[in-house]
């Protein structure tokens, strides 16, 4: 299948899929193993490839962020997915006993994933590790960003995998557009918003159903009973990891007005401890391509243009040759900047003051609902005024990040941030059917509903409506 067309792909995935429509839970573990495999035996040639598309990626970053969220969301699935096939009985209701019903997982058949350049190796086996294991077939679009891992992906799934199981296609946006407009079982994309509208346009003439994982301006609030060198640290290791190139990383940060000095002081002390010597810190990322680099200093020199004041945060300098941006705070932001209307996507964090934690909330509310929100505070009446009051795709409380990393956890956005979810059981239903499946007594009342209607099936609807 390896010189066959997209098209040509899907078709033999469907026969396949046609001809084994129900894979045992051996089968699927296989499958699952088989990716274990691939990446523990590849870890070293995983990272050397993203670090040459990034032109510097820390191994220790791919290992961390990529690496080895993969390997434990194939471990957590391989220890409960025998669980999650299984049909759950559920009560059919008074009316209808004896009959019973359940609900019976089955899979969707061929689904198709789109990755995004920024974390190329987990967001293509985080989605398949779920399609996998739901017995899906999964085709898999490789961003033109990332060339050398793309290639090597699509090399080792190729020696991994069958190729009616599992098949990765690389190409251009104009290969991408005919990809999302097959007419796949399922279809999930993570990328911007933007993008995101074409692809649920695409999915949508053949009535194909959507994952969007999009993304947004996730905000951290940092509330008056916060640590705040704890939340500084926090919102500093969330920002920096990748270069802030995260679709969760914090955008953007709401503090108490009287605070905004402590916080860029203590960020500048933090930083220099946790990124010593950013200029030559081979630790610290670039930015992925010059696309993406030119885009960030024109989100940040329109702001300063505009009136906004730069705090730099390191001695380090641009340096555009090897595409190294130095991090750094924004003050005196304002909405009308590109910066705070755009997804920033690289080490440029906005401080945005509130004088009051409603003041926050409503700021938050007034603008799209964000993929992540971060808040840190240790009054349980204030962080439940903050839960119960603002929408967004998922929370992590006195820390950044960690919630996308939870098994138990579905991951995905909510409104312009994205559509559905996955990891874990969520995605294992993401990617199926749950079919449900009524089965009828051989001894039942049915029949006490047929017409003619005369006083019998009166008097058995009036039983009905008083007690079914």
């Amino acid at each position: 299948m390896s010189n066959s067309t997209p098209t040509q792909c899907l078709q033999r995935m469907r026969e396949a899929h046609a001809r084994a429509p129900l894979p045992a839970w051996p089968a699927r573990a296989a499958r699952l193993r088989a990716l274990q495999t691939l990446i523990i035996e590849h870890r070293a040639d995983i990272a050397a490839a993203i670090h040459t598309d990034f032109g510097c990626r820390p191994s220790e970053e791919t290992e961390l962020l990529e690496i080895f969220p993969s390997l434990s969301a194939i471990r957590h699935t391989l220890r409960h997915g025998r669980r999650w096939m299984k049909p759950r009985r559920r009560f059919a209701g008074m009316a209808f006993l004896p009959a019973r019903i359940e609900q019976r997982p089955q899979p969707l058949g061929v689904v198709g994933i789109v990755v995004p350049w920024n974390y190329p190796l987990y967001l293509a086996t985080g989605p398949m590790i779920d399609a996998l294991a739901a017995g899906n077939r999964v085709m898999v679009k490789m961003s033109e960003y990332t060339p050398a891992f793309s290639t090597l992906f699509a090399q080792l799934i190729a020696r991994y995998f069958n190729a009616d199981e599992v098949h990765v296609v690389n190409g251009d946006a104009e290969v991408a557009q005919a990809f999302v407009a097959l007419p796949f079982d399922h279809l999930l994309f993570t990328g911007s918003t933007a993008v995101g509208r074409h692809v649920m346009r695409a999915a949508a003439a053949n009535l194909t159903p959507v994952t969007l994982e999009l993304g947004g301006k996730s905000p951290a609030i940092i509330g008056p009973g916060a640590r705040m060198d704890h939340a500084v640290e926090r919102i500093l290791i969330g920002k920096m990891f990748n270069a802030g190139q995260t679709c969760i990383a914090p955008d953007y940060v709401l503090l108490p007005r009287e605070h905004i000095g402590d916080f860029t002081a203590t960020a500048r002390s933090t930083l220099a401890r946790l990124y010593p010597a950013l200029k030559s810190n081979a630790q610290y990322a670039s930015i992925a391509s010059d696309r993406q680099y030119q885009r960030l200093l024109a989100l940040r020199d329109g702001a300063v243009a505009a009136g906004a004041r730069l705090e730099s945060l390191s001695e380090a300098i641009d340096e555009p040759a090897r595409r190294l941006l130095p991090p750094a705070l924004l003050t005196g932001v304002r909405d009308d900047m590109a910066v705070m209307q755009e997804e920033i996507f690289g080490p440029l964090l906005p401080l945005v003051p509130y004088d009051t934690v409603d003041e926050a909330i409503a700021y938050i509310n007034a603008h799209p609902h964000p993929l992540a929100l971060y808040l840190f505070e240790h009054d349980r009446a204030t962080v439940e005024r903050v839960l119960s009051h603002t929408q967004a795709g998922g929370v992590t409380v006195n820390d950044t990040l960690y919630h996308i990393a939870q098994h138990g956890l579905a991951f995905g956005g909510v409104g312009p941030s994205g559509i559905g979810g996955y990891h874990g059981e969520a995605g294992f239903r993401t990617f199926s059917h749950i079919k449900p499946v009524f089965h009828q007594a051989r001894l039942n009342g049915a029949g006490l509903l047929n017409p003619p209607y005369g006083a019998r099936f009166r008097r058995m609807l009036k039983l009905l409506l008083r007690h079914g």
